[in-house]
């Protein structure tokens, strides 16, 4: 991996972690999701428009798909609602990968490594301590089932996309239906959840939740285009960082507080996804 695609892929994940920082620093985390994903859906429909209609093959997997990030989307901004930024993101983001090494060899042909099993525990270790020491705080105890929720609908969508995406004419065509699926689903299931008057947010959650989604198309496309020029594996690997960037983003300029067992449990999340990446 060249040093530009290396400092790429490390920007990519900053991004990813700060869009996730953008909605939890706003004074509605549901209300920021909702404009983050209404704006991406809005570019995905300009990309969506410039391919042919994916085929039938396709759609139950682009529909599965934009159920599942809608319940991730969900699930992240109840979270948030109930605790850190640097509590939440690590828990929801390195227990996906381990909910899919777990669930792949039972409804897939996938078998585990040797180093897949080693990192689940080191995972399940990091993920077990990130939740303890919430408790040991007495943080809200809603906070760790809600980032769990969040975590599986990140495995589910991980594992539909893998098989849809390769149904579908490309993989900017396959993306592009999913965020106006996304939309779709989303918007009216928290308008329905929290009132119409969600999207009467005042300007500073409009300008956090289109500064979310340019981050969040950002750090994608950046990710996509890296795994085009570089192993698979080590793209994958570099971009879990950004659970430290969340911790640090947390701990700098939310001011939570980070003791050692949050950094542990970090350091052992991060330590487990790359792990299983090798």
């Amino acid at each position: 991996m060249s040093t530009g695609v290396l400092l790429a892929v490390l920007g990519a994940a900053f991004f990813h972690a700060a869009w996730n920082g953008l909605v939890k620093s706003g004074s509605s985390k549901v209300g920021g999701m909702a404009i983050m994903t209404l704006i991406q859906g809005l570019a995905g429909g300009m990309v969506a428009l410039a391919y042919p209609w994916p085929g039938a093959q396709v759609w139950p997997w682009l529909v599965l798909s934009g159920a599942f990030h809608a319940g991730y989307k969900l699930f992240l901004a109840f979270a948030y609602e109930q605790g850190d930024l640097s509590r939440v993101y690590p828990i929801a983001r390195g227990a996906a990968p381990m909910i899919v090494l777990l669930v792949g060899p039972l409804i897939l042909t996938d078998v585990m490594s040797g180093a897949e099993i080693a990192g689940i525990l080191l995972l399940g270790t990091g993920i077990a301590t990130m939740a303890a020491s919430s408790l040991r705080a007495r943080e809200a105890r809603r906070l760790v089932p809600y980032a769990l929720g969040s975590a599986l609908m990140t495995a589910g969508y991980t594992i539909v996309d893998g098989s849809g995406a390769r149904l579908a004419a490309s993989a900017a065509q396959y993306v592009g239906w999913l965020f106006l699926l996304d939309v779709a689903i989303f918007s009216p299931l928290v308008t329905w959840l929290r009132g119409p008057g969600l999207w009467r947010a005042d300007r500073r959650t409009w300008a956090l939740g289109a500064l979310a989604a340019a981050c969040s198309y950002g750090a994608y496309a950046v990710a996509v285009w890296a795994m085009t020029v570089a192993p698979i594996a080590l793209v994958g690997a570099l971009r879990e960082t950004s659970i430290l960037f969340a911790v640090l983003l947390g701990w700098g300029l939310m001011g939570e507080r980070v003791d050692r067992w949050k950094a542990a449990a970090a350091v052992l999340i991060v330590g487990g996804v790359a792990v299983t990446r090798l």
